[in-house]
């Protein structure tokens, strides 16, 4: 998310944990009355289960962390959300969705923005029978373009000199609207600046070596909610369309007087969106 504001394993899942959730399912299903030989119904009754069981991950985009969720951890409190922080700690998108599906067992509900929406459609990808829904903010399924790779290893360059104040400052105003600049550049900039320049480095490089997520969309079987600011410079509205019109059960938002940092921007409109969509893949 950071960089472009400077610049216009297959996973398994544990044998015993298969075999638990499994069984509880079993347990549960077989265990309730139902009409003798009604699979409809056990189907339905599994997947009311697999949601009741299931966990909100919210995953901050490239820098991000906790400060850009502020507004959602309140909001979306019955949910008892949680903040990823694989970012930090893995070297790539396919290593971060597999860190955060071993980091976090049963089934999931994961709403990532920028970076972090790569990262749930990678998580989405590595273990489909694990992901309840998915909600897309301000993210591109597309691989890296060659024009901007070139533009983040000349800014890795600079980070890697400690000049990140100097790449990041002046071009705050590409990540939000015109509107909300000025009110909210400095907290984005903080927690930007906290990350430090390591963190920078890894996780651009983790963006330009991202894989592309088209392939897999067309196969999501979970409700997806895509979201995507109507002035965002960095993932334009034509890709979150592209992503909805790829994805059979998507739900496509385009929020106004909205840049990329749409969780900073809008927080009502996220909030009300996200609210509205959540019980369909996971009860409070």
């Amino acid at each position: 998310m950071a960089l472009e504001a400077q610049f216009p394993v297959h996973v398994r899942l544990a044998v015993a944990d298969q075999h638990q959730f499994r069984h509880a399912c079993s347990v549960l299903i077989h265990g309730l009355s139902r009409p003798p030989g009604d699979a409809e119904w056990a189907k339905t009754q599994q997947g009311l289960l697999f949601r009741a069981m299931g966990t909100l991950i919210l995953i901050p985009g490239l820098a991000g962390d906790a400060a850009m969720w502020r507004e959602q951890l309140q909001a979306l409190a019955p949910w008892q959300p949680q903040v990823s922080d694989v970012h930090t700690r893995e070297d790539g998108i396919p290593a971060m969705a597999a860190a955060l599906l071993r980091q976090h067992a049963g089934p999931l509900v994961l709403c990532g923005a920028s970076m972090g929406g790569m990262v749930a459609m990678e998580a989405a990808r590595q273990a489909p029978e694990r992901i309840a829904g998915l909600a897309l903010l301000g993210t591109d399924a597309r691989p890296d373009a060659p024009e901007m790779t070139a533009l983040r290893e000349a800014a890795i360059v600079l980070f890697a000199q400690g000049r990140t104040r100097e790449v990041i400052a002046p071009n705050i105003a590409m990540a939000f609207h015109p509107d909300h600049a000025a009110a909210l550049g400095a907290a984005y900039l903080e927690f930007v600046l906290d990350a430090g320049a390591e963190q920078l480095i890894r996780q651009n490089r983790a963006v330009i070596a991202r894989p592309d997520a088209r392939p897999h969309l067309p196969r999501l079987q979970c409700p997806v909610l895509v979201m995507c600011g109507e002035a965002d410079l960095l993932t334009p509205p034509e890709r979150s369309r592209e992503i909805a019109a790829l994805v059979p059960q998507a739900q496509l938002v385009l929020v106004p007087r909205c840049g990329h940092m749409l969780t900073m921007e809008q927080p009502e409109v996220v909030n009300a969106q996200l609210r509205a969509w959540l019980p369909s893949v996971l009860p409070a």
